[in-house]
């Protein structure tokens, strides 16, 4: 990397500190730690939903995606589209019109509502482990991103960097300075891929003949997916938006119902198709220049020697003009942290409302509070570190850890605000049976029916042990 990138990378970084130690100065609270306060307005969340949700995972997973599928991997963030849509109409007014949820910071509280504490006490646990390892995906792919624009930079020592930098802004800044720094990354990482990325990528590597010339007609069309894949993704992402601890923040953090559910309007639209197609397409062009040869003074003389995930930021590197690529990867790194502090916020939360605040009450409005709250922030970051340090890949350590979530969530959250009959003892089963079905079924190499995802089997036998307990239980209580 040119000097003049390199220079203006460093500054980008600095500035992203100087404004998580402004909001260090300002919080006073925990509602201004965890939930910006509650008077956030629709733009500011809608977009830093977005950033969240997709940000740099899903942007370095779906340039691998658009490398090995082309662009059908873009039918993976139309799910995220459907998700929010659905949240929009069903879930944020079962929320936003409770009196209860007016005081509420975190996700589990929704359980501790409807079923009790200790099914709340589970979910916290749930939730925190989920969204640490959703962190590691994101500083995983922040290691990528360095390592495969630097030169000279391994991938460790890259890690260690751009690790050690998402968890301090996020130590010190809280949501508020999550959501107004992830709408200027936003507009900066849509900005350097519609204005940059993709024309420059799109005319170094031959354009429209070369692509056609090279890649198989397939990766240019929207078939080149199998049934197993969208289910897979359907079950994993939609069900995220009615678990997702870093969404019940937003919400809590809108003033109002009209605000919120606009916001998760705009996020869907930005999903699906805007950057969908811009993830894929980059990560086609890379798969057109790995053929080519392009990658070969990087060690990678074809497309048997390239990475997917890596192609995207090799591309980069390779095409972008001095001056082009600082910005650039100052965009791609802004996506990263956009979700890496989120999910960082949303295990922090866990811990520290949650399961700490089970055993010792500690008032949410004083700076105690808050300090506790950055320690364990920087506990669990350094954790992620640890975590990221042993993963390869980061789509798969994002979509394990949705899937650890979801298994066990999703049921017990829909039967809390749509069935009457729920209990909290068919929670409990629910979470335990989803959660442990689909880690068993992971990891035991167990060749599944249809070649489907074990998180279809989790959720499907969380929803059974639910009902089933549930009505059990529903008419033990009503004798």
């Amino acid at each position: 990397m040119h000097p003049f990138d390199f220079s203006l990378f460093i500054i980008y970084i600095l500035a992203l500190l100087a404004f998580g130690y402004f909001f260090f100065r300002k919080n006073k609270s925990g509602e201004d730690y965890y939930v910006g306060g509650r008077n956030m307005k629709s733009y500011h969340v809608g977009l830093s939903v977005v950033a969240t949700d997709v940000g740099g995972g899903f942007s370095i997973g779906l340039g691998g995606l658009g490398f090995v599928m082309g662009l059908s991997g873009s039918w993976m963030l139309f799910t995220g589209l459907l998700g929010a849509w659905l949240a929009a109409v069903f879930l944020i007014p079962k929320i936003k019109r409770n009196p209860f949820f007016d005081d509420a910071l975190t996700f589990p509280q929704l359980f501790e509502h409807y079923y009790n504490g200790r099914v709340a006490f589970v979910a916290a646990i749930i939730s925190a482990i989920g969204y640490a390892g959703f962190t590691s995906s994101q500083l995983l792919a922040g290691a990528k991103l360095a390592s495969g624009t630097f030169v000279g930079l391994e991938h460790q020592p890259a890690l260690i960097i751009m690790g050690s930098v998402a968890v301090l802004y996020t130590v010190l800044g809280g949501l508020k300075a999550v959501i107004y720094t992830d709408t200027i990354q936003w507009a900066l990482l849509m900005t350097g891929l519609l204005f940059i990325g993709v024309p420059v990528a799109y005319f170094e590597i031959g354009g429209i003949t070369a692509i056609r010339e090279t890649v198989d007609p397939e990766m240019l069309t929207l078939t080149n997916v199998l049934w197993q894949d969208i289910v897979f993704w359907m079950v994993t992402i939609i069900p995220i938006w009615f678990v997702g601890m870093t969404l019940y923040q937003r919400i809590y953090a809108c003033k109002d119902e009209k605000t919120a559910k606009r916001a998760w309007y705009i996020a869907g639209f930005f999903e699906w198709p805007v950057m969908a197609f811009l993830g894929v397409l980059l990560g086609l062009f890379a798969r057109v220049a790995a053929d080519q040869g392009m990658f070969e003074y990087l060690g990678a003389a074809d497309v048997t020697d390239t990475d997917p995930e890596t192609g995207l930021p090799m591309l980069l590197r390779t095409v972008l003009p001095v001056g082009f690529l600082g910005i650039m990867m100052a965009a791609y790194f802004s996506a990263i942290l956009s979700t890496a502090d989120s999910c960082l916020m949303a295990s922090s939360g866990n811990v520290v409302s949650d399961i700490i605040g089970k055993f010792k009450k500690i008032d949410d409005d004083s700076r105690v509070f808050i300090r506790i709250s950055q320690v364990i922030t920087l506990i669990i970051g350094v954790l992620a570190l640890l975590l990221a340090a042993v993963m390869t890949n980061v789509l798969d350590l994002m979509l394990d850890s949705y899937s650890f979530m979801v298994s066990g969530l999703f049921v017990p959250v829909m039967g809390a605000l749509f069935w009457k009959k729920s209990t909290p003892a068919g929670a409990l089963t629910a979470m335990i049976v989803g959660g442990a079905v689909t880690i068993i079924l992971r990891y035991a190499g167990f060749e599944l029916p249809y070649s489907l995802d074990p998180n279809v089997f989790g959720m499907s036998m969380s929803a059974i042990s639910f009902i089933t307990v549930s009505l059990v239980t529903f008419k033990q209580e009503t004798k």
